[in-house]
């Protein structure tokens, strides 16, 4: 579904990531790993195209979507959940996810609303409250509904369990897990190791904006060397 092929990606003339290639396979839970800095959000935003590609390719069904407005990927099938939920704080979950449906109709956003609330009961129950007056797990799940409303077959979601209790960080993976059983595609940056590890399928770890590993997650964990240099299984 998706290829990267030599990206290299930042901010004005700071690189963040070099010389990336990385696939991702139709279907597939895939897991950027790595510490702060590593490059992983700048990945993610460059393929949704919030950060800059200074050279290199990023084939969306091998398609070189690099070039395209971020409004154009979004129609093409790429959404995402950033880093910090950057919600409408001031605008209701229900007017937040119809701005996650701005580029589609009526009938698509009826039925992409469905879905999120029966993803997420919670937010049925705070459809009229202020999205900055939810707590950070219903934030998260607003953040995860907000980009369902494009109707995406690949979503991009970022340290999806940071700061986050352990209930609504269960709540949003038993979501995941729904959603690719379902066929979506998810690139998912993690900080919890363990949590990345238990859904995804490969994993790629980052450093300095380099991949220095790229291999299943059951390789990853029988690789001691690479527990102990690079994940650390928190």
């Amino acid at each position: 579904m998706l290829r990267l092929e030599q990206l290299t990606c930042g901010y004005g003339a700071f690189s963040a990531v070099h010389a990336l290639d990385l696939e991702i396979d139709n279907g597939a839970v895939h897991a950027l790993i790595g510490a702060n800095g590593a490059g992983k959000s700048s990945t993610l935003m460059a393929i949704a195209g919030h950060v800059t590609v200074q050279s290199g390719r990023i084939l969306y069904r091998e398609h070189d979507v690099g070039v395209l407005p971020v409004a154009q990927r979004v129609r093409r099938g790429i959404a995402v959940a950033p880093e910090g939920r950057r919600l409408f704080s001031d605008l209701s979950v229900d007017e937040n996810l119809a701005v996650g449906g701005y580029a589609f109709d009526k009938a698509e956003n009826r039925e992409a609303r469905e879905r999120v609330l029966s993803l997420f009961p919670r937010l049925a129950e705070r459809l009229s409250q202020a999205a900055g007056s939810l707590s950070g797990g219903e934030q998260q799940m607003l953040a995860i509904g907000r980009a369902l409303m494009a109707n995406p077959s690949l979503l991009l979601i970022d340290e999806l369990s940071l700061g986050l209790m352990p209930k609504a960080i269960d709540a949003c993976y038993a979501a995941l897990k729904t959603l690719n059983a379902e066929g979506m595609t998810i690139l998912l940056v993690e900080q919890s190791t363990e949590r990345a590890l238990a859904i995804a399928g490969r994993v790629t770890v980052l450093e300095s904006g380099r991949a220095v590993w790229d291999g299943t997650a059951a390789e990853a964990r029988a690789d001691t060397t690479l527990v102990d240099a690079y994940l650390g299984l928190t």
